[in-house]
Parts: C-alpha cells; structure tokens; sequence
C-alpha cells in the first residue's frame, strides 16, 4: 500500500476532526443529547411534535453547509465509480447496520468513544472491521 503524498491532507483531516468533535460537545452540552444522525433521522419517522424542529434544523445543516462551503470558493469535483444499484444496496445495509448496531458511526464512533462507552468501543470496532473486510472483499477478491 502507498500514499499518494499529493492527496494527504493530514492539516485539514485534523481541523475537520476538531469541528466535528468541537460541535458534538456544544451539542450535548447544551441540548443533553448525542449527536447520532441515525437517532435524529429516525425520530422523524416517528414524530414527537416537540422534537420535530431541532432534527429537522439539524439534519437541514448538515445538507445545507456543503453548498455553502462550495459557494465559498472550495469546489470539490465527487467521483464515484459504483452503480447506482451497488449504491442504492449499501445504503440500504448501512441502515440496517445502524439498526443492529443501535447507532451509527456518529453517535457511537465520534459521541459514544468520546464518554468511554463500551458499547460503543465495541460497535465502533465492528463498523471498521465490516468496512475493512468489504473493502477487501470487493477490490482485491472479487476485483470490482
């Protein structure tokens, strides 16, 4: 395995990382919730009025601020080389891995490591693993 040094960007890695762990503690800190974008999506499927507002506020943020940061100056050109079907296919098993898992990589992985939750040292653990051994399988055993 090599780097390709032209696309290593550890700096702006590194101050993503701060913002997304920056405004996940402003967010428990001051609404006492985590920040687990499967939790926030699937309380609107099943709606209490009083919690309506903040998901959508927050789910509108995070489709909102990629065109900002594109309206700003840094345009970003996106290439996925799948299918539609293989993409409409993962979606679907992340969801149902979010379901299994009780959460997703946000509200375990960034929320759930940063309380020293063991449940979510475990399910972290698992979402690498799954994605080590199916990025494997698909590029180097089946070659696609």
């Amino acid at each position: 395995m090599t780097i390709d040094w032209n696309a290593f960007t550890p700096w702006s890695a590194l101050g993503g990382g701060v913002l997304i762990g920056l405004a996940a503690a402003i967010y428990v800190l001051f609404n006492g919730r985590i920040a687990g974008v499967s939790g926030i999506l699937g309380g609107l499927l099943r709606p209490n009025p009083a919690d309506v507002s903040w998901r959508i506020a927050f789910l509108a943020g995070l489709i909102i601020t990629p065109g900002l940061f594109w309206l700003i100056g840094h345009p970003q050109v996106v290439s996925i080389d799948s299918s539609y079907p293989a993409l409409i296919l993962a979606g679907l098993l992340v969801g149902v891995g979010t379901r299994l898992g009780s959460g997703c990589t946000s509200g375990h992985g960034v929320c759930g490591i940063s309380r020293f939750s063991p449940r979510s040292l475990v399910a972290t653990a698992g979402f690498m693993a799954a994605g080590f051994i199916t990025v494997y399988v698909i590029r180097h055993l089946l070659g696609m």
